[in-house]
């Protein structure tokens, strides 16, 4: 037999391996329940009630940090953006050896800021694998630190009381199942098995929702292209929650994303939330769960050269604006191949923790804005028991006369105060023509965005059904 008809006789038995290997996959796969209301409300609850979590881009990519043949502009997706063969890349697990990740530290410093769940990309598009997976050997074990990076951040989280959450890319550049190939690569298609690659990526995820214990979401990525189709989003969807009927799963496990905007289409599309991306819907939005991902600088992942940071205000008042909208904020760092979150990200996540310490409960577990527009700021609010409601003013611009005016507000004031003010001194309260009047004084207590608490009757009745 010639080398060539040998090589095609072990593709073939390959191909039927696989193929018969994901048929009995597919017999065994768990299926979810069916679920009420009530049932998907509890579920939803942590993550409805977190609001504020860190996105950790983490790989290969960070041994470069951005560079490549003298272009300074690449990050995570440096193999692609760079057109770097797969044999050549595969040079960077020599060079991943990451002996300053802590994964202990790495929490506390986002439990500091506030965050309540951390999502780690598992795997990114590179298809290199941050966990020991059982069914590749392109992952961490094969580099020179040989620690289960998964394992110690999970065991890390669970310590100080946060939620790990994995991100799983569906696109894999790496593997040689894997179709479409990239436009610019010279590896041949030929013996490629799509069906085989969803086998291993299933194998993958059951590997992470087995192995780490108890996970809180699977952030889906890469489902943009044409060889993923909204029946393999739905078949994902149903083989993940069957793993673990508790965990939460984004819209991009499927087809129904629209665009960076991030929220589903109209359809049977699966997917727990939306996933807006480096934006901030307009107006808040009733009844939709959601989550704003997004970065500090530029750049996912380790970029040594952007240092195009957003400012700590900018942060803070982000934040209040998701939350005032009914959503979540992700918000990203990216390591460097030494495991150190950048010092720029360390700063200004300390400087969102100082906020959070005094006014946390104006984000944690807040609904969206009853009203359509806030000069001054933006809103959240709670209910508290007996009918009552407890409106958080973000108050962004402190009024120059001392008098901050609520516009549109109907219900029966109860009584106002500072949240900064430990003491809760009643603020006075007042008709202002159409507007209500809170006389908070000439000093605001944070001038990035100070809050003031007003407790009202009822449920909000202010025209409208967000903040623009």
């Amino acid at each position: 037999m010639s080398k060539r008809s040998s090589v095609a006789a072990r593709i073939s038995t390959l191909i039927v391996a696989g193929l018969l290997a994901g048929r009995s996959l597919a017999a065994a796969e768990p299926s979810p329940q069916a679920e009420t209301k009530a049932q998907r409300d509890q579920r939803m609850a942590w993550w409805r009630e977190a609001r504020f979590g860190m996105f950790i881009h983490w790989g290969l990519y960070a041994v470069p940090a951005g560079e490549w043949k003298g272009k300074t502009d690449h990050a995570e997706w440096i193999m692609h953006t760079a057109q770097i063969p797969v044999q050549q890349y595969e040079r960077f697990r020599e060079q991943f050896n990451p002996v300053k990740f802590d994964a202990d530290r790495w929490v506390r410093i986002a439990k500091g800021a506030g965050c309540k769940y951390i999502v780690i990309t598992s795997k990114h598009h590179d298809g290199f694998c941050l966990f020991d997976s059982k069914s590749t050997d392109y992952d961490v074990m094969s580099t020179p630190f040989k620690r289960d990076i998964m394992k110690e951040l999970a065991d890390a989280c669970r310590r100080q009381g946060l939620r790990i959450c994995w991100y799983h890319s569906i696109m894999d550049w790496h593997h040689p199942d894997y179709l479409p190939r990239r436009d610019w690569e010279k590896r041949a298609a030929q013996g490629a098995d799509f069906d085989r690659y969803v086998a291993h990526m299933k194998n993958q995820l059951r590997e992470l929702t087995a192995n780490y214990g108890k996970i809180g979401v699977l952030w889906f990525d890469g489902e943009w292209e044409n060889t993923w189709t909204h029946e393999r989003g739905l078949d994902l969807y149903r083989y993940v929650r069957g793993l673990d009927p508790d965990i939460i799963i984004n819209n991009r496990v499927d087809k129904g994303r629209g665009g960076m905007a991030g929220l589903t289409k109209e359809g049977s599309f699966a997917g727990d939330f939306g996933t807006p991306e480096q934006e901030i819907p307009a107006t808040g939005l009733a009844g939709v769960d959601w989550e704003t991902c997004m970065t500090m600088n530029d750049h996912w992942g380790y970029n040594k050269n952007d240092q195009h940071w957003k400012s700590t205000e900018d942060l803070i008042r982000k934040l209040a604006d998701i939350a005032s909208k009914g959503g979540n904020f992700l918000l990203n760092v990216g390591p460097t191949a030494d495991g150190l979150i950048p010092q720029p990200s360390v700063e200004r996540l300390e400087a969102m923790g100082e906020w959070m310490k005094t006014n946390n409960e104006s984000i944690y577990g807040t609904g969206a804005s009853p009203f359509v527009k806030l000069d001054w700021g933006r809103a959240t609010q709670k209910r508290l028991g007996g009918d009552k409601t407890r409106l958080y003013l973000h108050v962004f611009q402190w009024p120059a006369d001392g008098n901050l005016k609520v516009p549109g507000l109907k219900n029966k004031t109860i009584g106002a105060y500072l949240l900064a003010d430990k003491e809760r001194k009643p603020l006075r309260i007042g008709p202002d023509g159409t507007a209500l009047a809170i006389q908070v004084g000439d000093t605001a207590p944070d001038a990035i965005d100070a809050v003031v608490v007003l407790d009202i009757e009822g449920r909000p009745e202010a025209g409208g059904g967000g903040t623009k």
